[in-house]
């Protein structure tokens, strides 16, 4: 999940989940609660264990490290949006 996504999901800025991941500012009581819904299953939105393990360790690379997971990440669903569509 991108910054971006998270913050949508949070309703709050990508910036801010940046900052959030830097310690360069705390989430509000509201937007930690709703981290931990997600967190923990009681969002909208389900992870399996691995899935969240996954975006947690890629939430620790450098920037320009997730930018590249990211576009791979794009790339594939963008692959199978072509496929389904000429299938």
């Amino acid at each position: 999940m991108s910054q971006e996504d998270l913050a949508q999901f949070l309703g709050t800025k990508g910036s801010a989940i940046g900052r959030y991941e830097r310690d360069e500012m705390k989430p509000s009581i509201e937007v930690a609660a709703k981290m931990a819904d997600y967190l923990v299953g009681k969002a909208d939105i389900e992870l399996g264990p691995k899935t969240l393990s996954r975006i947690l360790k890629v939430s620790r690379f450098s920037e320009q490290d997730r930018e590249h997971v990211f576009f791979v990440i794009d790339a594939f669903i963008a692959n199978r949006k072509i496929q389904s569509i000429t299938q």
